[in-house]
């Protein structure tokens, strides 16, 4: 069961799916083979040579001293080379290279990768370790994200945007396709995926097309997610969730850029709403100057976060935590998050009060096994499968992240990623993971067929047949797991 997820299918009947090729975890992970490598003088015979015995499509020219990528050379490359341009054997191989290829860090998710493939069109991206040295390199065959279901069309649509107003049919279209895969069995986390790659494009492309309307400071600056959409994890009704970081020399010049970014990104914020992309109720958006920060400032409020935990506080911060980069300079997020994973465990208070605040929003299930409705007068006998549901996942997820040093972001990988650390097994986290998608798969449903907005995350169990209701308090039993799991770390 590792592999596969408990499915609602277009009848509402039940049946297994899985997402296909579906990859988690960093780009080292992902990665299948030692790199091929060679210095700049080899030549065109040696590097034939060495792709043949290795059975390679890539290799890697890098600088025989460092260890430094200096360029990328592809098979096709070679071919084309040699029988159009009539190149030589003897000719050095860096002559025929794709010098500064794209790159990330070995440790990013591979979600990035996937997204910035999509985005310059390559199909390869080099690997680098921290101080920059080659660690391996990946292809676009590496990765799930944008493969099928109608992905490469849609992802040209977005680039090819000119205007809001397209970007804005672009974006529909993304959802209507994504409600067809839905209906004809892709697997939750397979959807979350897929739609999060193709909705990462199109804030991309509104980035883009809004940013080219402004005289913005000619200093690093990067648009990063929070939330749902930081975690991989939107849906079909999703709300917005970002900020921006950007490098400042001191306090005085964080107030002179926060000024002059603000209006930039107040002008994306309506964009995306354009896009369907709603505003965020409460303010948690970039073009809201609490979280239109610089670097230093970002790092300041994460410290004040984790040194005095306020209970309402952690209320609306906890999402903050789930941050990634989008659009910009990488950089600045990576040493945003690279300066934050070993702060957590020095902070017991914190992670006790983030317990606390977890265990506050538990499954509805009762002592007898029965639901519990949430709903009251305004809907009645029904389930926030959102905030009861999906929310006691997402909690405990985070808090084990944070306490362990994951760098993943969505539910499934930071469960994957700490089960070692927690001493579970395989089939336990399977378990989990098939459990948070599965009452994922239940809040899709609803979202497709709620007629009003207010429904668009709430079940009448009801409604559904006796094997749907066996399945979802299977689920909310998974959750109660995980909840005792951290009454206990936490003495609570």
């Amino acid at each position: 069961m590792a592999n596969r997820e408990a499915t609602l299918d277009s009848r509402g009947g039940y049946s297994q799916a899985s997402g296909p090729g579906l990859v988690e975890g960093s780009l080292r992970q992902v990665a299948q083979r030692p790199p091929l490598t060679l210095p700049p003088s080899a030549t065109v015979r040696e590097a034939l040579a060495g792709m043949n015995q290795q059975q390679a499509e890539t290799l890697v020219v890098v600088d025989e001293q460092e260890q430094l990528p200096l360029g990328i050379v592809t098979l096709n490359d070679l071919v084309y080379a040699i029988t159009l341009d009539g190149g030589g054997l003897e000719e050095p191989v860096a002559g025929m290279m794709t010098a500064a290829p794209l790159s990330l860090p070995a440790d990013a998710p591979t979600h990035r990768a996937t997204v910035l493939m999509a985005k310059r069109g390559v199909r390869h991206i080099v690997l680098l370790e921290p101080d920059g040295r080659l660690c391996n390199v990946i292809s676009r065959a590496d990765l799930f994200g944008l493969r099928g279901g109608g992905a490469d069309l849609l992802a040209e649509s977005v680039t090819a945007a000119m205007d809001v107003a397209q970007m804005a049919q672009a974006a529909a279209a993304i959802r209507q396709r994504g409600s067809e895969l839905f209906a004809a069995g892709m697997g939750a986390e397979a959807i979350c995926h897929w739609m999060s790659a193709l909705n990462d494009l199109v804030v991309m492309r509104v980035i883009e097309l809004i940013e080219d309307e402004f005289d913005l400071p000619a200093v690093p600056w990067c648009w990063m997610v929070m939330g749902s959409e930081g975690r991989l994890e939107q849906t079909f009704a999703t709300d917005q969730d970002n900020g921006l970081v950007f490098q400042a020399d001191d306090a005085s010049a964080a107030i002179r850029l926060r000024e002059a970014f603000l209006p930039f990104a107040r002008a994306v914020n309506k964009g995306l709403d354009a896009c369907g992309f709603t505003l965020c109720r409460g303010g948690i958006m970039a073009g809201n100057p609490a979280w239109c920060l610089s670097l230093a400032e970002w790092q300041a409020r994460f410290s004040d976060w984790m040194r005095t935990p306020d209970p309402k506080a952690l209320l609306h911060s906890a999402i903050f935590f789930d941050f990634r980069p989008l659009y910009g300079r990488y950089e600045l997020v990576d040493e945003l998050r690279n300066w934050l994973l070993p702060q957590p465990p020095e902070h017991p208070r914190f992670l006790r009060a983030l317990a606390v605040e977890a265990l506050s929003c538990g499954p509805p299930l009762g002592w007898t096994g029965g639901f519990v409705y949430d709903g009251g007068i305004e809907h009645p006998h029904s389930i926030d499968l959102k905030r009861f549901g999906a929310r006691p996942f997402v909690d405990a997820a985070r808090i084990w992240s944070l306490m362990y040093g994951v760098w993943a972001t969505s539910t499934g990988d930071r469960l994957r990623a700490v089960a070692e650390p927690l001493n579970l097994s395989a089939e336990q986290v399977a378990g989990e993971v098939e459990s948070f998608y599965l009452i994922q798969r239940f809040r899709f449903r609803q979202q497709l067929v709620a007629e009003d907005p207010d429904d668009v995350n709430r079940v009448d169990p009801d409604t559904l047949n006796e094997l749907h209701r066996l399945m979802l308090k299977e689920a909310f039993k998974q959750a109660k797991k995980l909840q005792l799991r951290l009454k206990l770390q936490h003495g609570l």
